[in-house]
């Protein structure tokens, strides 16, 4: 299989630096906050050493490139780029809802991922070319097509990045049989999963979406940046199921 030692390494961290920051939780935890106001624990940097450290054993010619600021050229169009905790706030709060997100992108395309969320008892993981999985079971997106009968997943109604549709925003969503908006990288692996139909992520970097990237297309979904790129470097994304792409596009356009 393509990239198996790749995709073992990463759902092996995601699960390690997971069971760290619940550690971590359990003794309490204090956010700082980063220059963009974002925020920060002790816990995301301890996570994100001890998949750097473990990554630079395994493969250490890799580059990496981390949300706390782990950045390494590496030496072979290779590149683990990672989040730590996907969802501080959630965190610090004690909402379940937060992740650790791991992909390897190699010469510019993710070919391997794990995102895990502790709290709720998910680890999904991808390769390419060999599916997106959840405990053993293969996922598939959902095949709906019409906004009525299915569930939209919007992270940041706050977010700078809905001006540019803030004015259609509200009659677009009244068009959905349900509105979630559960953090982020949850609502991905809802859509991988075939439980959500429609993610929207207005504001987001590379280490959030690497590995939803490739959990959602080997599922058989679409992945795009609001301008139709397939990256995770557009400053923000959608995720779908294949026959709800014209209902994000007219949201878009």
């Amino acid at each position: 299989m393509a990239f198996e030692r790749e995709v073992e390494l990463a759902k092996l961290l995601v699960q390690e630096a997971g069971a760290l920051a619940l550690d971590f939780q359990r003794r309490g935890v204090t956010a700082e906050a980063k220059p963009d106001e974002s925020p920060v624990t002790a816990a995301d940097r301890a996570c994100e050493k001890l998949i750097v450290d473990q990554i630079a054993r395994e493969f250490p010619g890799d580059g990496v490139l981390g949300e706390e600021g782990a950045n390494r050229e590496g030496r072979n169009g290779r590149k683990w780029i990672i989040d730590p905790i996907d969802g501080t706030k959630d965190f610090v709060r004690g909402i379940p809802l937060w992740a650790v997100l791991i992909g390897l992108e190699v010469n510019g395309h993710v070919v391997a991922g794990a995102a895990h969320s502790p709290r709720q008892g998910l680890l999904l993981w991808a390769g390419h070319g060999t599916g997106a999985w959840a405990n053993g079971s293969r996922l598939r997106v959902s095949d709906k097509s019409n906004a009525r009968e299915a569930v939209l997943s919007f992270n940041g109604f706050n977010t700078i990045g809905i001006g540019r549709f803030a004015e259609q925003l509200l009659p677009w969503l009244q068009r959905f049989w349900a509105v979630r908006s559960l953090g982020g990288a949850v609502d991905a692996m809802l859509v991988a999963q075939g439980q959500a139909d429609v993610w929207i992520e207005p504001n987001a970097q590379s280490w959030d979406l690497a590995p939803l990237k490739l959990l959602v297309e080997e599922a058989g979904g679409v992945f795009k940046s609001f301008t139709g790129e397939n990256t995770i470097y557009g400053g923000n994304a959608y995720a779908c199921a294949p026959g709800m792409e014209p209902c994000v596009r007219e949201l878009l356009k």
